[in-house]
Order: structure tokens, then C-alpha cells, then sequence
């Protein structure tokens, strides 16, 4: 089997997990547009004024600030609105906002206790279903919770900071080799396609120790919850990305930060933005959604037919520290949709995958030839 090729690094940032349930969602659009605008924000911004007001969208069209700080997620799903950022923003924009609210709604809010550090992954060689796996099985079998969050150009893994000694750890004895002065991995061996994983969910007595075994554990307690994959066909995604540009505050920059408002001041019913230092925006839109920027076919990378429609499992009623789920959604993909498993014959190979983590819910898009496919083997 070939060799993957990926280097792996720690971003210099610590960040804060958000939940906020959708029908709270007006009274943070303010806060949330201050993650990608904050200099407008700031000089707009009146203590006065009720925060679930999203400003004029005039406000940003000319605005001169960087779209983007360190590592910011925003993503609006049929759950939940769920935002990644700093821990200093979360507290400067979030909090005083959950602090506002009436008391009976501020526990439906929550920012993460734990801080959490990304990893960023850039890598060739493998499927993104492969890769996906190859990723997080380590992290699985060493009972790590992360989030997972697929974008045009890289995967970023968020596990918690407290667990970095244990992440590095961990892909150290998978093959991944630990760069000491660059604090980046390179990975140097391959692992089994065939090996499908999660890792434990909650604390038990006698956790899983093979691959095969975590899976089956995973899709166990996703049962027990009731928690059924959930598709609508009807929700169309595209992946795509903003070009890089040659200077903060071009027209290009100005364009694309305008877009993004409308988008998010009009509550999508599914969006999410990746913004960071290293790269241009991220962006995963339902299709209809793509009028909302200029008509410019040039603005955003991507192809704009290449649809992908979401599959979400529900998490809320499970633990945020929960474990596996990743790792055991790809394990099942991979196997369940390549011939492997259960007796599901096909010619076609493994579905393509990328995946979406957010608060408290998982979301894997796959292409809209392959949704019946995946279906099938996540019911399996």
C-alpha cells in the first residue's frame, strides 16, 4: 500500500466551543459578525443598542479589517449554531450577550469549560473518507475527544488542550512522527484500509482496544440515544473558498465579508465559514446561497455543480466529551460502502466524505450520487 504524505501542525491559538440553539440564534448576530469584522463592530457598536439587531450591511462593505483572527468556525445546521473561536472573544462578544438573556434561556447557551487547540492537516495520498479515518483512529483508540472540521484546503482536528501531550503521544505511536522544533508530524507509514474505529464513548469498565470493536461500540451508543442519520435531500451544499488575495482590503476581500453578512444575518437553514491567519476563507454554503455574493464567477474557488448533500446525527444527547464519533462514522463509510462489510456489494469504491463537527452534532457531506450509498451503510 502507498505511503501518506501529510504534514500536521499545531496552531498557535486557544480557542472556546459555542452552542447556541437556533431560536436564539437573532440575539448573537451581532457577536457572531464580529468574528469576521471586529474594527466594524467595534467603531459602530453602541451600548445602547439591543444586540440580536444585526447592523446595516453598509457598515462592512468598505471595511479595512483582516477577515480573519488565529482560527474561527462559524456553522449554522438544522441543530444548532455552533462557533469556534478564541477564548478572548467568546468572552468579549459571547458572554455578555448569554448574560443578557432572560434566566430561564442562559443554560441553553453554553461555552466550552475546556480550551481547545487546533491541528491543522494538509496531506495527499489517500480519499478524504481515507484520510478522514487514517486521522482519527489514533486519537479514537486513546479515548481523545475531538472535533473534526473538513475545508476547501486542509482538515483541522480541535482536541483539547489539556490533551496535547497525549495527542502527540498518541500519533507518535501510529506512525506519525513528531518534528520537535517545527511542532508539526509527518507521517511516515500507512495504516489498513480495512481497519474501521472509533473509540470509547463515555467512561466504561473495559474499553475497546481494536479498531473493529470501537466502531461497533459507537454505532451502539448512537442507537441507545436514538440517534438516526437525518437527510434532506432538499439541502444542497457546495464547498468552496475565496481566492487568495494579494492585500487585505481589496474589492475582492470587501466583497466576499459582504457576502458573508448577508448569508449569516439571514439565519441560514445550513452554513459554515473556516477563517484563518494561514488561508483563505473557507467556505461550505447551500448552493442557493451563492447569489448572496457578487456575481463575479471568479470570487470564490470551487466547483459550483459538484453538490454535496448533508447527513447529520443529533449529539445533543450525548456527553461534548464523547469520543469516537468521528473516527466510527468514517470507519463505516469506508467499509460499508466499498464491499468490505455487511455483504453491501458494490463496484463503485468508497464513498467520498468530508465532515463537520460542531457543538452538538456531527454532519458528513457526501456527493449526491453516493447519498443512498452512505445511507445504507451508516443504517447498516
Amino acid at each position: 500500500m502507498p505511503y501518506m504524505s501529510a504534514s500536521i501542525q499545531f496552531l498557535d491559538c486557544r480557542l472556546s466551543l459555542i452552542h447556541i440553539p437556533l431560536h436564539l440564534y437573532p440575539h448573537f448576530v451581532r457577536a457572531i459578525l464580529s468574528l469576521i469584522l471586529p474594527e466594524s463592530l467595534e467603531k459602530n457598536d453602541g451600548s445602547s443598542e439591543d444586540a440580536s439587531i444585526a447592523p446595516d450591511e453598509d457598515d462592512y462593505s468598505s471595511s479595512e479589517s483582516s477577515i480573519a483572527t488565529d482560527f474561527v468556525n462559524i456553522s449554522v445546521t438544522p441543530v444548532e449554531c455552533s462557533i469556534v473561536c478564541s477564548k478572548e472573544a467568546a468572552t468579549k462578544y459571547f458572554l455578555p450577550i448569554i448574560n443578557s438573556l432572560d434566566h430561564s434561556l442562559r443554560g441553553s447557551v453554553s461555552i466550552s469549560t475546556d480550551e481547545f487547540v487546533a491541528i491543522q492537516v494538509d496531506g495527499e495520498g489517500l480519499d478524504a473518507g481515507q484520510r478522514v479515518l487514517n486521522l482519527t483512529s489514533p486519537l479514537a483508540l486513546a479515548r481523545v475527544p475531538i472535533f473534526f472540521i473538513s475545508t476547501y484546503f486542509s482538515d483541522y482536528i480541535l482536541v483539547p488542550a489539556k490533551s496535547r501531550n497525549s495527542v502527540t503521544k498518541a500519533l507518535q505511536q501510529r506512525g506519525f512522527v513528531f518534528e520537535k522544533y517545527s511542532d508539526s508530524f509527518v507521517t511516515t507509514t500507512s495504516h489498513h484500509r480495512h481497519s474501521s474505529s472509533a473509540s470509547s464513548i463515555g467512561s466504561q469498565a473495559s474499553p475497546p482496544t481494536t479498531l473493529a470493536d470501537l466502531e461497533q461500540h459507537t454505532f451502539d451508543t448512537l442507537r441507545a440515544q436514538n440517534v438516526v442519520p437525518q437527510v434532506n435531500g432538499d439541502t444542497k451544499l457546495i464547498l468552496c473558498a475565496a481566492r487568495r488575495s494579494g492585500r487585505r482590503g481589496s474589492s475582492d476581500d470587501g466583497s466576499l465579508k459582504l457576502g458573508l453578512v448577508r448569508c449569516l444575518v439571514s439565519q441560514p437553514q445550513f452554513m459554515s465559514v473556516t477563517l484563518t491567519d494561514t488561508e483563505p476563507a473557507s467556505l461550505l454554503l447551500q448552493k442557493d446561497m451563492l447569489s448572496m455574493f457578487d456575481a463575479d464567477a471568479d470570487m470564490l474557488l470551487g466547483s459550483k455543480e459538484d453538490v454535496l448533500i448533508p447527513i447529520i446525527l443529533d449529539l445533543r444527547g450525548l456527553p461534548i466529551e464523547s469520543t469516537g464519533i468521528v473516527c466510527g462514522v468514517a470507519g463505516r463509510l469506508v467499509g460499508g460502502t466499498n464491499g468490505t462489510k455487511g455483504g453491501y456489494v458494490n463496484g463503485n469504491g468508497a464513498v467520498e466524505m468530508s465532515y463537520l463537527s460542531t457543538a452538538r452534532a456531527g454532519t458528513v457531506m457526501v456527493a449526491e450520487n453516493d447519498i443512498s450509498r452512505a445511507v445504507a451503510a451508516l443504517n447498516m
